[in-house]
């Protein structure tokens, strides 16, 4: 085991934690050390995960969530402590980015995507960032994305939402520092689940540096770094882990 990214002993939140870029955190996290909590909205998922977290000889819990409400980000909260006793690493990682025309999107779609990407994530960090400044500290990772720092057409409350979450990452590193940390992964285009959709072109090159999408796998090194002592000074910061996008 690497020594710079060991969680020996870290307890650790994933939502969206059954597929996609948060399985892969899981998956990591498990790696080095961590016992972890697998938060989504199919339990089946969640149970699948936990399976390879536990063959992997570390405990874990599965719980089916709706990420989008106010309240059951509370019963996750209770769930995790009751179940753990603490959480050292949480990770706002679900969320979901429909391409509507703007003029197309209802007060029902906006108020999905605002509260899945926002409200929810707003409520599990604050929840869970008292309690860690209480006991012996933690960090909290937001996963956000290029849209909110380079905006599209057709993803305006996405983008919006994803703007606000990199505002309250720096609001809650201040607000609950020095004890916990909070940053931010701006991602770029990942070939995860939803890559399904796209065109052949887009899953083969995209615009940025590096001419092309990211590997589920590549979001790994961002997200230690940011969950472990080696990023001890940082703080505040919005990541950005996008093959260079502009």
């Amino acid at each position: 085991m690497d020594d710079l990214f060991n969680l020996t002993g870290k307890i650790a939140l994933v939502t969206g934690g059954s597929r996609g870029l948060g399985l892969q955190m899981v998956r990591a996290f498990a790696a080095r050390g961590a016992d972890v909590i697998i938060a989504s909205r199919k339990i089946e998922a969640c149970e699948a995960a936990a399976a390879e977290v536990r063959a992997m000889g570390r405990k874990a819990l599965a719980i089916a969530v709706n990420a989008s409400k106010w309240s059951e980000m509370d019963r996750l909260a209770d769930a995790a402590y009751a179940a753990f006793g603490r959480i050292d690493i949480l990770v706002n990682n679900a969320g979901m980015s429909p391409a509507i025309p703007s003029h197309e999107v209802s007060e029902e779609w906006f108020d999905k995507i605002v509260s899945l990407n926002f409200k929810g994530p707003f409520r599990l960090a604050a929840n869970v960032a008292k309690r860690m400044a209480d006991g012996d500290g933690g960090v909290i990772i937001n996963i956000s994305s290029t849209g909110a720092l380079v905006p599209l057409p057709a993803v305006v409350p996405y983008s919006g939402a994803k703007a606000a979450l990199n505002a309250m990452t720096v609001s809650l590193a201040r607000e609950y520092g020095p004890k916990v940390r909070v940053n931010a992964i701006s991602a770029g285009p990942f070939l995860t689940d939803i890559s399904k959709a796209w065109s052949e072109e887009a899953r083969r090159t995209a615009h940025n540096s590096l001419n092309r999408p990211g590997r589920p796998e590549e979001i790994v090194t961002t997200a230690l770094y940011l969950a472990s002592p080696a990023s001890s000074f940082t703080t505040g910061a919005i990541v950005r882990c996008d093959g260079g996008q502009s």
